[in-house]
């Protein structure tokens, strides 16, 4: 068994026999363990467009009620693996290492491992570049590759990365690939094994 925190209750995580699901209902900052989890916490204040944000409705950068922050001690006391989108601002509010593509990097101040992937990888239909952060889980082998995708995610669109493409919906955004779903799972599942 694992612990999804963060994630939709009705979503991919549901239904299954070895997760249990910590949605908004549940609240997943209450999360005591054991279990090692997966953390998908919210995003929209820490990512690429947090400043855009900002300015258009006043949320401060930052302000996920303290989400961030419970995930993160999750995987620190519990392993696991946190996702959030690349560039995230969380990554330096917190200290986390900064990742690389193509494989695992770690800090001496941290104890925790990073590495950047795209989703697209993984069958989403945008790049969606990701940064995974990982307690207990060692150095998986991740399909770190890049293609374009059929669509993008955001900040792309600001970039010029949209030329021939749209742009992917609100909903297909959040979504997570089966296969990258599939493999996040396997990653907390990991731990104590190593």
């Amino acid at each position: 068994m694992i612990a999804a925190l963060y994630v939709d209750g009705s979503g991919p995580y549901s239904n299954r026999d070895d997760v249990d699901v910590w949605d908004v209902e549940r609240d997943a900052r209450k999360y005591a363990g054991p279990m090692p989890v997966v953390a998908h916490p919210p995003c929209s204040s820490w990512c690429q467009l947090a400043p855009v944000n900002l300015a258009r409705w006043g949320s401060p950068i930052g302000d996920d009620g303290g989400c961030f922050e419970s995930a993160l001690a999750s995987v620190r006391r519990h392993g696991g693996v946190l996702e959030h989108p690349a560039y995230s601002i969380a990554w330096s509010r917190y200290g986390l290492p900064a990742p690389t593509r193509g494989m695992w990097s770690a800090s001496l101040f941290d104890p925790g491992l990073v590495t950047e992937v795209s989703q697209v990888e993984y069958g989403h239909t945008a790049r969606k570049r990701t940064w995974l952060y990982t307690v207990g889980v060692g150095h998986v082998e991740m399909r770190w590759g890049e293609q374009p995708g059929d669509t993008v995610v955001g900040a792309g669109v600001n970039r010029g990365e949209c030329v021939g493409r749209g742009r992917t919906s609100s909903d297909a955004a959040i979504h997570t690939p089966p296969e990258f779903l599939e493999t996040l799972i396997n990653m907390a599942k990991k731990v104590g094994t190593e």
